[in-house]
């Protein structure tokens, strides 16, 4: 799940500035952006059918936002000695929030309107663990299983939303912690490298399971992809990787780019052997490694391309994009059936980039950028409005009767 990065502003070069030396850099850095647009291409065409280890973008997500997050919470407490973390937590609440609310408003109007009874019935029950950011554990505590279930559920897509904002507050405490002591990088490095190693260990001893739903959308398991970005944040790991030479960083990124690559082409979900016995953990050290040469190596060829205009150009519409694109899919694609599988997903995947497209105009950016009616108390009330929205339209919507029809999707697999 793509969650957005803290928004930058301005051009887009490979690189605006260079890393300060007490943390990540601060500076925008176009091949991240670029790296989440392949991301979320690679969910899309996953659940379209057309890639079956596409699912695995989501930990280069998770990657890219512990890498993130953690730079800028460790620049902060380099810079002004402490982290400001009711700042931190309203910053990431301002940032994803609006467009969250937005999306699940609309979507229960669209399903109300065209999608299947159960459907509906089920986006009513998703409703308020989506609302609490624990939408992950309600799948898992009802036994909703991932791979076989989410074909009906609108929101089955925000489990990794869940995943992100519960990071979101429990991470920045312990860095807050870490970083007050005179060697606070390498106890966040210590953390997050013996944390993803807790995390692989949980993966391996639930994944043996039947049903894999716990082992995937567990917040303890999937944080290995999380804390492994977060650990090449930390300055052990981010010096060590300024020494590496720019043609060997090339070599590496290629070496590594092409190893996601193939394990989207042919990784089949619950089915590959090695998934949940450490496939996914290498995965994510994969991505975590490829993000880190390309923040701290400048002038890598892997860079420039990342950052080229189109990769970059999703990168900057993933998180609306990947809130919209399954229920757009769901109440979408089964009408779309005479054009055929490629030709439904490229109409559905239109129609999902220009409402990402509308979302980030007239939601993300003017929040970001403090438009008029986003500022200050304004903003909040905005945000409070479209939430009691929800939360009234939730009250309105008749429950439906279980049983009253279905709309096939079984293509969307």
């Amino acid at each position: 799940m793509p969650v957005a990065a803290p928004a930058r502003g301005g051009p887009t070069p490979a690189r605006h500035r260079a890393a300060r030396p007490g943390g990540v850099s601060r500076a925008h850095i176009a091949a991240l952006d670029g790296l989440r647009g392949f991301a979320v291409a690679a969910v899309l065409l996953f659940h379209a059918g057309h890639l079956p280890g596409g699912f695995l973008g989501v930990d280069l997500f998770f990657a890219l936002s512990g890498f993130l997050i953690t730079g800028l919470l460790l620049g902060e407490a380099s810079e002004r000695g402490q982290i400001a973390l009711a700042a931190f937590w309203s910053r990431r609440a301002r940032r994803l929030l609006p467009a969250l609310c937005c999306v699940v408003v609309v979507t229960v109007v669209a399903t109300w309107a065209w999608g299947s009874t159960e459907q509906l019935r089920f986006a009513l029950d998703d409703m308020p663990w989506v609302g609490t950011q624990t939408v992950n554990w309600h799948y898992i505590t009802e036994q909703i299983g991932y791979w076989n279930a989410s074909d009906t559920r609108v929101f089955a897509h925000l489990w990794s939303i869940g995943v992100e904002w519960q990071f979101y507050l429990a991470w920045p405490l312990v860095v807050a912690v870490a970083a007050r002591w005179r060697c606070g990088e390498r106890i966040v490095a210590s953390l997050a490298g013996v944390g993803a190693l807790i995390s692989l260990a949980l993966t391996v001893s639930l994944g043996a399971a039947v049903d894999t739903t716990r082992a995937y959308e567990g917040t303890d398991t999937r944080g290995a992809a999380l804390l492994l970005g977060a650990l090449v944040a930390a300055a052990p790991v981010r010096n060590l990787v300024r020494r590496v030479p720019r043609r060997a960083a090339d070599l590496v990124c290629l070496a590594l780019g092409c190893g996601l690559a193939v394990a989207w082409a042919v990784t089949e979900g619950e089915k590959a052997p090695l998934l949940f016995q450490g496939g996914l953990f290498l995965h994510s050290a994969t991505a975590a490694v490829l993000i880190v040469l390309m923040a701290q190596v400048p002038g890598t060829w892997a860079a420039r391309i990342a950052g080229s205009h189109l990769p970059r150009g999703l990168g900057n519409l993933s998180y609306s994009l990947y809130l919209w694109h399954w229920p757009v899919y769901l109440l979408l694609l089964p009408r779309l059936s005479v054009l055929g599988d490629w030709g439904g997903t490229v109409v559905a995947i239109g129609v999902s980039l220009a409402a990402a497209a509308l979302t980030k105009r007239f939601v993300e950016d003017p929040v970001r950028c403090r438009a008029g009616w986003a500022r200050g108390r304004r903003g909040v009330i905005a945000v409070i409005a479209v939430a009691l929205a929800g939360a009234a339209l939730w009250a309105a919507v008749p429950e439906p009767v279980p049983g009253a029809g279905t709309v096939d999707v079984d293509q969307l697999r």
